[in-house]
């Protein structure tokens, strides 16, 4: 999928905006296949990835034993994350299940797993699409070119509720093309950059910079994407 071609670049914008020396312990939460987990313990950084499939874990801990890195990966419910231990970085990447769940008080679940998680002074990034973007340009439909195939996507939105529903297709190039059947995803709860900001204000947490995409530029209702960094006080 295109989406997925650019985790290098994306982490080289982690390491750069949140300023990481090398030595930092890195929590991945809905790290999917591990892709950006596994680009970071590629580069020394301590890394521990955490999904809910188990496919895409045991994939993630057989890559990481193929190459010799140091990280781990552990298949529970975001939810049910409660570690001893405090992480320097946490990380919400590709969505990163925020806005996935039932209701706002179990989404709420996964912004609280984030604070209690990092150490005092800890940084948190994550990769949503923008509430504000919805509010204004849904419905519509999108098209990604990659290196290897396009991606069409169509959104629709329910205002009241603030879910996104949403249909994606890929089409490899070099292959017959066909009609789209658009495959459906979960219904997404959209967060604005101000809901982020008074979420994140009553668990200590305070927001450093908000991004439209991996160039830095800032985030602006006009953009789709939005990337936030956070600190926690």
């Amino acid at each position: 999928m295109s989406w997925v071609e650019d985790t290098k670049s994306e982490v080289d914008f982690l390491i750069d905006q949140l300023k990481l020396q090398g030595n930092e312990k890195i929590l991945d939460l809905a790290c999917g296949y591990g892709r950006h987990s596994l680009e970071l313990a590629r580069r020394g950084y301590d890394v521990t990835g955490i999904d809910i499939t188990s496919e895409y874990i045991e994939y993630a801990t057989g890559q990481a034993e193929k190459e010799g890195l140091k990280a781990k990966f552990l298949c529970m419910d975001i939810r049910e994350v409660n570690m001893k231990e405090k992480f320097d970085v946490v990380i919400n990447m590709a969505d990163g299940a925020i806005g996935y769940l039932e209701n706002d008080m179990e989404n709420m679940k996964i912004f609280e797993v984030v604070s209690n998680a990092l150490k005092i002074g800890g940084k948190h990034f994550m990769d949503i699409m923008n509430g504000s973007y919805a509010e204004t340009h849904f419905p519509c439909k999108l098209w990604d070119e990659g290196e290897k195939c396009l991606t069409l996507s169509a959104f629709e939105w329910d205002k009241k509720s603030k879910i996104m529903l949403y249909g994606q297709v890929d089409y490899p190039y070099g292959e017959p093309l066909c009609k789209p059947e658009m495959k459906e995803g979960n219904p997404i709860r959209l967060y604005t950059i101000s809901e982020i900001s008074k979420i994140f204000s009553t668990l200590g947490m305070s927001v450093c910079k908000s991004y439209a995409d991996y160039t830095g530029k800032a985030s602006s209702d006009k953009d789709i994407q939005l990337m936030v960094y956070s600190v926690r006080g």
